[in-house]
């Protein structure tokens, strides 16, 4: 196959992209064009433009994705509660198909004919990337150095960069990798390798320690439309300024610290560590508001999804056609899902304080343990009798056996 003319690089500044822009240089000699999605890292995107350039890059796009990412990725997927293997909300999963997104966009934009990413061989970002390439441009040519090179560890990306004078984030004393967006930062790889070590606490960059948050609990509300959160304490906001103003909230009382070991779409486990302080806030709200206004049978359907759909996104397949259908199902449910959640944050917990809506499904005349005119009480006899007629008929049928 010839050597590729124009590369755009999924471009981070971390440690193995800076490594790949150079790579790309020296063994394709084409022309390579680093892009870095905003999606809320902060001041990591300051350095990014210069370093890239002194690398060699031919251009560099830095574009603020932030509210397209709090908007059409993060609201779609907590509007679904998902929830991959009961305690990660996938806030590394969900960046991915927009990155792949815009560099396609990017690519065909500038003509070039092939894009790179820095994902390991050994992980879930290399397919979600990947995947997206595919569903949004069939024809486009892909680069994966991890695949190709023989720099096959964090240590050797370390003596590389080193050697080049390539300015790098991690050493190799305190080779751990970190990722950040709006929902979230993940921490992966050098003392997390062992799943018996606690992490570091000078690790975390969101939140403060539970030991360490306040002695006094403190209360948010957060309003709901159709599903969406669009106001934090009165106060409406734009998807991407509720996430930000949440994460300062949650992170300042210890909230959403997960570590885990799950499982990779590619068939190993791993360890990873994550901080997601206001997407856990907005997990449990949005939780509070539907208790009160989705039916039952719709609610247990739409849970009985969450796996599936979870894994939909965990595994890269965000531009899918069974990710759309039933992304489609479950935003028909949350057009009831309007009204407050009220919340009280304490020492890396949250717990529902109180919860309404205009709308609201609870009937305190009908739920209530006083004298009421409405449920008849004996009605349930009957119900229970013919719910129980089949456990009835097996038992007198197959005696101690049933």
């Amino acid at each position: 196959m010839t050597n590729p003319k124009k590369i755009v690089l999924a471009y981070s500044g971390g440690l193995d992209t800076s490594v790949i822009l150079t790579w790309l240089i020296e063994t394709y000699h084409a022309e390579v064009i680093a892009f870095c999605a905003d999606l809320g890292q902060g001041e990591e995107l300051a350095p990014v433009e210069g370093k890239a350039k002194a690398s060699g890059a031919s251009r560099v796009y830095i574009d603020d994705l932030r509210e397209e990412f709090a908007r059409d990725f993060v609201f779609p997927i907590l509007r679904a509660n998902a929830v991959y293997e009961g305690s990660y909300l996938l806030g590394t999963s969900i960046a991915r198909p927009l990155i792949a997104k815009r560099q396609i966009e990017i690519a065909k934009a500038e003509g070039a004919d092939t894009v790179s990413h820095g994902a390991t061989g050994k992980g879930n970002d290399q397919v979600r990337f990947e995947v997206t390439y595919y569903a949004l441009h069939p024809d486009i040519r892909v680069i994966v150095p991890w695949r190709l090179w023989d720099l096959n560890s964090r240590s050797k990306l370390v003596a590389y960069a080193e050697a080049r004078k390539i300015p790098i984030p991690v050493t190799a004393e305190k080779p751990y990798s970190s990722d950040r967006n709006l929902l979230h930062v993940s921490y992966e790889g050098g003392i997390l390798e062992d799943p018996w070590r606690e992490p570091y606490e000078d690790m975390f960059t969101l939140t403060v320690s539970p030991q360490q948050a306040p002695d006094a609990p403190e209360y948010v509300e957060i309003d709901y439309d159709a599903g969406d959160p669009v106001a934090v304490n009165g106060e409406r906001l734009s998807p991407a300024n509720v996430i930000a103003r949440l994460n300062a909230l949650g992170g300042a009382h210890g909230i959403g610290r997960v570590d885990l070991v799950e499982n990779r779409y590619v068939g190993m486990k791993s360890r990873g560590v994550y901080e997601t302080p206001g997407g856990t806030i907005l997990h449990v709200a949005h939780r509070a508001v539907e208790s009160l206004t989705l039916d039952r049978e719709v609610l247990h359907l739409r849970d009985s999804l969450i796996p599936r759909y979870a894994e939909m996104v965990y595994y890269g397949y965000w531009f899918s056609p069974e990710r759309r259908m039933l992304q489609s199902a479950i935003d028909e449910a949350q057009r009831a899902v309007t009204g407050t959640a009220r919340l009280k944050l304490y020492k890396g917990n949250v717990t529902v304080a109180g919860r309404k809506a205009p709308q609201s499904l609870y009937r305190p005349d009908i739920a209530t343990f006083e004298e009421d005119s409405v449920y008849q009480q004996a009605d349930a006899e009957g119900f229970i009798q013919l719910n129980a007629l089949r456990l009835k008929i097996r038992k007198k049928v197959l005696g101690d056996e049933g």
